[in-house]
């Protein structure tokens, strides 16, 4: 990376943060709320580290590292976040862990790989209002679903409906749809609120397939279209690219996805391909024709996913609806 001098490792955890500067070996422990990112200042300075002129290197954390992300924005101190398996794999074998010595490593892996690291870009409030908001109602669907199985699993052993066992969870769902009702409603308010995003979800959701969850999903996972630059790289992410599988003249394996992936919006890819071969006759007349091939169903809905990420990315880039041509397979 370009005008940086000074690689510094983050291990974050709940409460505290160890960081780890490459160069000096100098730490530092602190802890991980805003009293705690201002000794880091005080640090950088104590060090005469120029904090322009840095870049903090951290694993994806989720919610443990929003604080300390939103103060590195605040105070444009350029960051990257990397998949703590690519840092695993990176040490080769090791002995010993602490979070100090997590840091050093870690630091050393950006060091290492600076030619290949990606700075973290800056996530508009309504973005990041717009995640959490999602990931909550992702939540709530993901539990309602769970009381519905156990009900069913009570009917199923005949216990009677006005039993404790089911009223109680039939309660609990009724909140969570009143709950999950409100999320989306405020989803729905934050996008229209928001010209650049309201656009590019009227694109996306103008593709048949592709309904408001997947499209708000895009958004988020995206960062409204800047994280990633095309969809190939997005089908990496979310495990829909295909890659080879050979070595020498004694293996010789199919063409397959990688289990290194985001699963939540593969999921959700899953989905909508599934929609788009029933509703588009473009796709469903492709589907038709690889099955009756003896091509596998699997590996043609995962075709399927792909065209649509490339339709999605495609929308956006031209800012211009999606037209279907019917009378050319897709």
């Amino acid at each position: 990376m370009k005008n940086v001098r000074q690689f510094i490792g983050a291990d974050l955890a709940k409460k505290t943060i160890d960081l780890c500067c490459h160069s000096t070996k100098s730490s530092i422990h602190i802890g991980n709320s805003p009293a705690g990112f201002k000794q880091l200042l005080g640090w950088l300075t104590q060090q005469q580290i120029d904090p322009h002129q840095s870049l903090i290197v951290m694993e994806h954390t989720g919610l443990y590292g929003w604080g300390f992300e939103r103060f590195l924005h605040e105070h444009k101190i350029a960051f990257v976040k990397v998949n703590a398996l690519a840092i695993k794999r990176s040490m080769g074998l090791v002995r010993g862990k602490t979070d100090q010595l997590d840091a050093a490593r870690i630091a050393c892996y950006g060091y290492r790989n600076q030619d290949s690291l990606r700075q973290q870009p800056v996530t508009g409030e309504s973005i990041e209002r717009l995640g959490l908001l999602q990931n909550t109602r992702q939540r709530l669907v993901k539990h309602r679903s769970a009381l519905i199985c156990a009900i069913e699993e009570y009917n199923n052993i005949h216990i009677a409906a006005k039993d404790l066992l089911i009223q109680s969870q039939q309660k609990v769902i009724k909140v969570m749809d009143s709950q999950i009702e409100k999320l989306e409603l405020e989803i729905n308010d934050l996008i229209h609120s928001s010209e650049e995003l309201n656009g590019n979800f009227k694109l996306l959701t103008g593709i048949k397939g592709v309904g408001p969850v997947v499209a708000v999903a895009m958004l988020v996972k995206t960062h409204n279209f800047i994280r990633f630059d095309n969809a190939r790289q997005f089908a990496c992410y979310c495990g829909t690219a295909p890659f080879e599988h050979s070595s020498g003249t004694s293996i010789r394996g199919k063409t397959r996805v990688s289990h290194l992936a985001d699963k939540s919006m593969k999921t959700l890819l899953d989905l909508a391909a599934k929609a788009a071969i029933q509703h588009d006759p473009e796709i469903k007349a492709f589907y038709l024709r690889r099955t009756e091939k003896g091509k596998p169903k699997m590996s043609t809905i995962n075709i399927v996913r792909n065209k649509l990420l490339f339709r999605m990315f495609a929308v956006i880039k031209r800012q211009t609806p999606f037209i279907p041509d019917y009378l050319k397979a897709a």
